[in-house]
């Protein structure tokens, strides 16, 4: 890659800080505009731009490893077809030569509902792929090779996200892994089996706590669910491919 660790580590700080401070920001404007200072976890949800961040560092890599820089589509331009809907809008979607190369969905979360929450991004998180590859089976993007599938979530580090959950299990047991496991731990178990099921081909899990985080503070829990590996994998893609039109 064209960054180093070091400076990896640098983007995803300032992709954290911008998370927090553009979350700080609209929840104030939010509040200011409709005298409710408590729905800054909504906030959160409908604000967009707050992961702006990470797709700006996406783009940048993405742009150093040799794709065209009007191939990347953020904002306008990211509705691709489904097999069980007409459209979705995809957070970032990278067209080359009316090719689909690559596709990355941002998610985050933040308290108090961390476990309603979780339930929706989880859903989310399989229908949309479950979706995306029928899709590509059916044809649905032309004559673009397999593309790139990416997820990232930045989840807030909380009490509520990394305490231990109890499970009902009314009929039948719970696999092993789910048993005391916090918010934060079935988000590594989700990612982690939706890449190894080939569902994405790569997800990122990032923890930042909501003070900390707007210093830039952030953790990784799962080495396998890094940004350096997120970003390696969807790297190297891209350099095959830019080679292979030299």
């Amino acid at each position: 890659m064209a960054m180093s660790r070091d400076d990896l580590v640098n983007g995803v700080r300032r992709a954290v800080r911008h998370f927090w401070q553009t979350r700080e920001r609209q929840t104030r404007a939010q509040g200011a505009e409709s005298g409710e200072r408590d729905r800054g976890a909504r906030s959160a949800v409908t604000g967009g731009a707050h992961l702006d961040g990470f797709a700006e560092l996406i783009r940048k890599l993405i742009v150093d490893a040799g794709i065209g820089d009007t191939a990347i589509h953020r904002r306008t331009r990211v509705e691709l077809p489904g097999y069980y809907r007409a459209e979705k809008k995809w957070d970032l979607v990278v067209v080359v030569d009316g090719r689909l190369f690559a596709t990355v969905e941002f998610k985050a979360q933040v308290g108090p509902s961390f476990g309603n929450n979780y339930n929706n991004r989880t859903e989310e998180a399989l229908g949309n792929a479950t979706d995306f590859w029928a899709a590509y089976r059916e044809g649905a993007f032309r004559r673009s090779p397999k593309p790139w599938l990416g997820y990232l979530m930045l989840l807030e580090a909380a009490a509520g996200s990394t305490r231990p959950i109890s499970v009902a299990e009314p009929h039948f047991p719970v696999f092993d892994e789910f048993r005391h496991a916090s918010y934060a731990m079935r988000y590594e178990i989700l990612l982690t089996k939706m890449v190894r099921e080939r569902l994405y081909d790569a997800a990122c899990l990032i923890l930042s706590p909501s003070n900390a985080g707007r210093n830039g503070a952030f953790s990784e829990p799962c080495a396998e669910l890094t940004f350096a590996n997120f970003a390696e994998s969807l790297v190297a893609r891209a350099i095959a491919y830019s080679r292979t039109q030299k």
